[in-house]
């Protein structure tokens, strides 16, 4: 077998790269570079070059090519090589006819436990979704921002006084709205400078968080381990981080308890594979970041589904409604959901495990004319005094 195409997709907010092989069997996967889009997909075209008339089945031979042949990397590339090594291993399970997770060693879980995402403009609102995640089975809620989710035109004006008790605040209210039988996931949003955040930490302890998820800029993995090393909170971090070896230095520094390793910007399965053994090496878990497309999350439920130390996975709501238009005329909005064939069921806080040969997931036909590209536009909000505030 022969890969005969290596083709660019864009659609909605994603970069797919979908592999074609002489035996009619096509794999796809996508790009993790959020922010890079367009340099990612221009990064698989270049990467087409060497993959084509290659055995797609050469799947670590590929990886350590695509990582190895250039002294430069970075989110672009490795979301480049993601999505390829996705790609490679869903045309490996379609050819030997058995799902992804069984080629990564087999099952160790017939479904996975996942956390949803509770947003929220104003605290009642923040409390409200908390309840209804509650209510439509999520036994962990996520994404919880304790600093609300208010639109980046808005200055931030929260002084640290302001910060220490609308977060403990609205941390309590949550808690006694959905009680101690789920898991509360703080999302911070890198927002917070290290003392600020072992100071903040204490007040939240009480309300027993799963996680605290990258109380500062992650740049700095000796000043994560400090926030750590005073925290009895468990600390979450590592999605912005994209090299196995990035992760052994979060890891030998004691950083976090829960490596928050994105398949599509890690290096696919090849990847996230020997970030999740060198963890369990260190007596940590996983907690995959993932804020992609189903196409994604099809791949992060298959190496959940043979990998041991997985705490919770994230998951993005499919049925949400895309801000892209429906170009029909019918005036409905798309969702995420709407450009996959099918999508894994989700019952009672967990996902059942993908059994199809491959990923088990393809996109729609004309995805790319349903789902217009919306490229990212560079912005980011303020404070009240101008400067710069991370969310």
């Amino acid at each position: 077998m022969k890969i005969t195409a290596v083709n660019v997709i864009r659609a909605n907010r994603a970069v797919y790269a979908q592999i074609e092989t002489d035996e009619g069997i096509t794999g796809i996967g996508e790009s993790g570079a959020w922010g890079a889009l367009d340099a990612s997909g221009t990064q698989i075209e270049l990467y087409g070059r060497y993959l084509v008339g290659k055995n797609p089945l050469d799947i670590e031979h590929h990886w350590q090519t695509l990582y190895r042949c250039s002294h430069f990397r970075g989110a672009a590339v490795m979301g480049a090589i993601s999505a390829i090594d996705v790609a490679l291993y869903d045309i490996a399970g379609q050819y030997f006819g058995v799902p992804v997770w069984q080629l990564l060693g087999g099952r160790c879980r017939d479904k996975v436990r996942v956390y949803n995402h509770v947003a929220g403009r104003t605290e009642e609102e923040l409390i409200a979704n908390s309840i209804k995640g509650k209510e439509e089975g999520f036994n962990a809620l996520g994404h919880l921002n304790l600093y609300l989710d208010e639109p980046a035109s808005m200055p931030f004006r929260d002084n640290n006084s302001q910060l220490l008790y609308k977060a403990e605040r609205r941390l309590a209210k949550i808690r006694e709205a959905v009680g101690y039988d789920v898991d509360l996931c703080l999302e911070m949003h890198r927002r917070l400078e290290p003392g600020f955040a072992i100071q903040l930490a204490k007040r939240l302890e009480p309300y027993a968080p799963m996680f605290l998820e990258d109380p500062i800029r992650p740049d700095n993995f000796d000043e994560m381990a400090r926030v750590a090393s005073h925290c009895s909170i468990p600390i979450a971090t590592g999605e912005r981080i994209n090299s196995l070896f990035e992760f052994e230095m979060l890891l030998e520094r004691g950083a976090c308890s829960y490596v928050r390793a994105s398949i599509s910007v890690c290096g696919g399965f090849t990847g996230i594979k020997k970030i999740a053994a060198l963890a369990e090496a260190h007596h940590c878990s996983l907690v995959p970041h993932n804020p992609m497309s189903p196409i994604t999350t099809n791949a992060v439920m298959h190496f959940c589904a043979a990998t041991e130390n997985i705490a919770i996975a994230e998951y993005p709501n499919p049925y949400a409604a895309s801000t892209a238009d429906n170009l029909t005329g019918t005036g409905v909005k798309l969702r995420q959901v709407d450009m996959v064939d099918e999508i894994p069921e989700l019952k009672d806080g967990y996902v059942t495990v993908p059994t199809k040969p491959g990923l088990g997931i393809k996109l729609v036909e004309d995805v790319e004319k349903k789902f217009p590209f919306r490229p990212i536009n560079v912005g980011i909000r303020l404070r009240e005094d101008g400067s710069i505030c991370d969310q």
